[in-house]
């Protein structure tokens, strides 16, 4: 007989210094995810590159009998609301309960804060494990911005964690969790091995098309086996309790071999820690050093304005990079995607061709932010719909609500009803901007971008403009972070104030 296996997904990559709350209704949009699916409708994403996906054609290979049950993500942001985390835990429980499952596989992030628990995924762990007991084998994957915590590795028999940034490997992760359960349910247990690294590491450090993390996990490849799996998680610097952080971890059938690969990993990242420290141009320098590069090239100049990313907290709204744009003269350029409904509203009623004078983004509060105030000309208009065809979410469909392209200037703003990272280009193309054809391209990003941007990147630079999502996790305020942990690589320790 078949085994049963429950299948479901709860993602969100919480920012606990970010604006704005995750609500149910933010999952169940999706916003740059798969809009939340039920039942049948999960089988829809094994044609998507997301850990579920990988999973399900994996388990249908494998001969599993699959049980799905729900899969919600929402954007990243701050926490997400308790009446949010409920339902849908609450969803996958009950089912858990009701249906009785021989196991239970879970595609979920790692870095929840909910407000009622700083631990989100461990929380649900921790009552399916009550709810099914110690023998029904309970595996997850996990993203590789995972804050993984002690009651996330007591509860699950085996976890695992995407091995690249930007994630092309999300279904991949997944078919590697499906053999990690096969591999549990062969061997009636697993040995496990972990190690907490003691610094935060900058997102834009853990981008694996390039080193420290590109060698380190390639390391970390080779000191697998038939009989050990190792993952790592550099953490997602922004999520302020205490078990934020990098971790190192392992499963299999050989204990003494575990050891010795998680202890090789530890000692390598620890021995070169300064590679993990990453350099920031402002606005001004790096626009000033695209329009330089640009002016000889043939390819565009691509701009990170990583501290707008909303896919690490930012609402996706400031206007700090098009203000450098503007002083500096910038040819050519482009930027997206702005988060701004009102600006769009305004230019579906001015229609192609009309002017609007408007007060463009700006809403995130930050220090040094302010809505760029001007006379925009209406471009173009779309209803936001498009087919990610880059290497990450490949295939996805996404729908970003009606978009408008703005022009001030010589620059040209893809402006959208809902949050979305910059993470393809087809995002650009939905407000009929070519990125290949211009000179500089801002992308609201920090790293996902570079799988379908890098190609058609004369060079990628990184700035830090005014915004939600402060790349140097030093700059952060923390409040709860364990004590003595440095804030980033040879940083100053973390000291809880009295």
């Amino acid at each position: 007989m078949a085994l049963r296996i429950l299948v479901a997904g709860f993602q969100h990559e919480t920012n606990t210094f970010a604006p704005t709350k995750a609500t149910y209704e933010n999952f169940v949009r999706g916003e740059g995810f798969p809009q939340m699916a039920r039942g049948d409708e999960l089988f829809d994403l094994k044609g998507v590159n997301i850990p579920a996906g990988g999973f399900l054609l994996e388990a249908e290979r494998l001969g599993y009998e699959i049980i799905p049950v729900i899969w919600a993500g929402a954007s990243p942001s701050a926490h997400v609301t308790k009446d949010a985390y409920e339902r849908i835990a609450g969803e996958i429980i009950k089912a858990a309960s009701e249906l009785k499952p021989d196991a239970i596989y879970l595609d979920l992030h790692g870095a929840m804060v909910a407000e009622n628990t700083d631990d989100g995924e461990g929380t649900l762990l921790e009552r399916l494990r009550v709810v099914v007991g110690d023998q029904t084998p309970i595996v997850a994957s996990l993203d590789l911005h995972a804050n993984v915590t002690e009651r996330m590795l007591k509860n699950a028999d085996a976890l695992t964690a995407y091995r690249t940034y930007p994630h092309i490997d999300m279904a991949e992760t997944g078919v590697r969790a499906a053999r990690l359960l096969q591999m549990r349910i062969a061997a009636g247990g697993l040995h496990r091995v972990s190690r907490r690294l003691p610094f935060l590491i900058p997102i834009n450090g853990m981008c694996t098309m390039l080193d420290p993390a590109l060698s380190f996990y390639q390391t970390l490849a080779e000191l697998e086996s038939d009989a050990t799996q190792l993952s790592f998680a550099p953490g997602f610097p922004a999520a302020d309790f205490d078990e934020c952080g990098p971790v190192i971890w392992g499963y299999g059938s050989d204990q003494k071999a575990l050891e010795e690969g998680v202890e090789a990993l530890y000692t390598k990242i620890v021995s070169e820690e300064s590679l993990w420290e990453v350099p920031f141009l402002s606005p001004d320098d790096a626009v000033q050093q695209a329009i330089a590069i640009s002016a000889t090239a043939q390819k565009p100049v691509v701009i990170a304005d990583t501290q707008d990313n909303p896919g690490a907290g930012g609402d996706s709204n400031t206007t700090g990079m098009i203000k450098a744009l503007l002083r500096n003269g910038a040819k050519r350029a482009a930027v997206g995607l702005v988060f701004d409904p009102e600006a769009v509203q305004a230019a579906l009623a001015a229609g192609v061709g009309g002017r609007i004078d408007i007060a463009l983004g700006g809403q995130s509060g930050v220090p040094g932010d302010s809505p760029l105030e001007g006379q925009f000309e209406v471009m173009h208009l779309s209803d936001g719909r498009c087919r990610f065809d880059g290497p990450m979410m490949n295939g996805m469909l996404a729908d970003v609500g009606p978009v408008a392209c703005l022009k001030i200037e010589d620059v040209l703003i893809a402006v959208s009803s809902s949050k979305s990272q910059m993470l393809d280009r087809n995002l650009f193309r939905v407000a009929n901007i070519q990125p290949e054809e211009m000179a500089v391209v801002v992308n609201k990003s920090s790293v996902h971008f570079r799988a379908d941007f890098s190609p058609i990147a004369e060079k990628i630079l990184v700035a830090k403009a005014p915004g939600p999502m402060n790349a140097d996790p030093a700059d952060l305020p923390w409040k709860h972070l364990a004590e003595g942990l440095r804030l980033k690589p040879n940083g100053v320790p973390f000291k809880r104030r009295a």
